[in-house]
């Protein structure tokens, strides 16, 4: 009987230790996959808040950078015409072709997020002082005295007033990177970054500056 009963007793604690590791099992199963999910979901909600949340600083570059790449891309057309450099001509017409689509891209955020898209270039006209207030931008006169000169004359303006307007895109971009939040914008400003300081040492090299 004893040996009996000490069977029985074993089979007893056997089951039980069984069972008892199964609902372990069950609950560690529950816990992870909980576990895993509340990261996904929160590892989701970061990146919708880097690339999908926009700020003011966000809105402000691209209402600035698009009439600043405007006025690149009336600059940059006047070449054509007017240059004497093939290089210029060549760069003039580069600078247009990257800065046109990203005036597009830049002007589709802020109709997603209903905010005024700039449709005049600050400078570009007449009694306008926005200009001033946005690194790089021409004047009137001074767009007025490069679109009046032409040959070597208009190479040298050229070169020189695109450097500036650059330096003050670079400017721009660079405080988007800083202080924006729309992961798109901050990607551009970096690529504008590094597309225009490439720009600004060819010209430099042009102007025989170095």
């Amino acid at each position: 009987m004893t040996s009996i009963r000490s069977l029985a007793r074993r089979a007893g604690l056997v089951a039980t230790a069984a069972t008892a590791a199964l609902v372990l099992a069950a609950c560690g199963s529950g816990d992870g996959s909980d576990t895993g999910s509340g990261a996904q979901t929160s590892a989701s909600a970061g990146a919708e808040d880097t690339a999908g949340a926009h700020s003011d600083q966000d809105v402000s570059f691209a209402q600035e950078m698009i009439p600043h790449h405007q006025q690149a891309v009336q600059m940059s057309e006047m070449a054509a015409t007017r240059a004497s450099s093939a290089e210029v001509k060549d760069l003039a017409s580069r600078i247009g072709k990257a800065q046109g689509p990203e005036i597009e891209t830049m002007s589709g955020w802020l109709e997603s997020w209903g905010e005024d898209v700039p449709s005049s270039m600050p400078g570009m006209h007449h009694g306008s002082s926005d200009a001033s207030g946005m690194p790089g931008m021409m004047g009137t006169e001074d767009m007025d005295e490069l679109m009046e000169a032409s040959g070597r004359g208009f190479d040298t303006m050229f070169l020189t007033m695109m450097v500036e307007h650059h330096e003050g895109a670079v400017e721009m971009a660079t405080t988007e990177k800083e202080k924006g939040r729309y992961g798109p914008a901050k990607k551009l400003a970096s690529d504008i970054v590094t597309a225009q300081n490439a720009e600004i040492e060819e010209m430099n090299k042009l102007l025989g500056k170095s």
